[in-house]
């Protein structure tokens, strides 16, 4: 049989290198409508849930944010993994789901747990979801350093000012470039302007 059809491809030469001229303009085709990742995204379903409660040590974040929150996502359907991270005045709890969960059906499961379990936070302190995205999606830190920093402790208006200088101008910035989904603040001393009544 190997034989017959040696001799067949012989015999017809020229269809044979039509037939492979074609099967390669083929292949070439779909080889430039491939993607291709430099880093592909192998993660699993992920939902992130973001607390900012500002003048709180890590332990109290614990404490009072991230165990309540963790307490109330436990049984959600498809949930195989939980971790948190806390930060002074940050909380970040990380739901793993399975592979075959729809990411968006996850989200809606954790924000209908949110729901209820938002009420029973400290005041003022609101739990939020993260932006859709993956494990290699977040993870850049930065901070914002002066030539003159440590010669000595800063003082409360320089905290404030970085803080005003990340809030008011790298944030925005930042958010205009395409592909970041979130910047979380930390750190400093929120400006603030307060008018005081004095009715005598």
């Amino acid at each position: 049989m190997i034989s017959s059809m040696i001799r067949a491809a012989l015999s017809q030469r020229l269809v044979v290198i039509v037939l492979a001229l074609v099967m390669c303009g083929f292949g070439l085709r779909a080889a430039m409508k491939l993607s291709v990742d430099a880093f592909p995204d192998v993660t699993n379903v992920q939902v992130q849930i973001a607390t900012e409660a500002p003048g709180r040590s890590p332990e109290e974040i614990e404490r009072f944010v991230t165990v309540p929150l963790e307490i109330s996502m436990t049984g959600l359907p498809g949930l195989v993994e939980m971790r948190s991270l806390n930060k002074s005045g940050l909380s970040i709890i990380t739901l793993v789901f399975t592979d075959e969960s729809n990411v968006y059906f996850a989200r809606q499961l954790v924000t209908e747990r949110l729901i209820e379990v938002t009420p029973r936070m400290p005041e003022g302190i609101v739990p939020v979801l993260g932006p859709v995205s993956t494990g290699l999606g977040e993870v850049y830190q930065y901070t914002l350093d002066h030539p003159d920093d440590g010669q000595s402790a800063l003082t409360q208006a320089e905290l404030t000012e970085r803080r005003t200088i990340q809030d008011w101008v790298a944030r925005p910035l930042l958010r205009s470039i395409p592909g970041v989904a979130e910047i979380n603040s930390q750190g400093g001393y929120v400006k603030q302007y307060q008018v005081l009544v004095d009715p005598g």
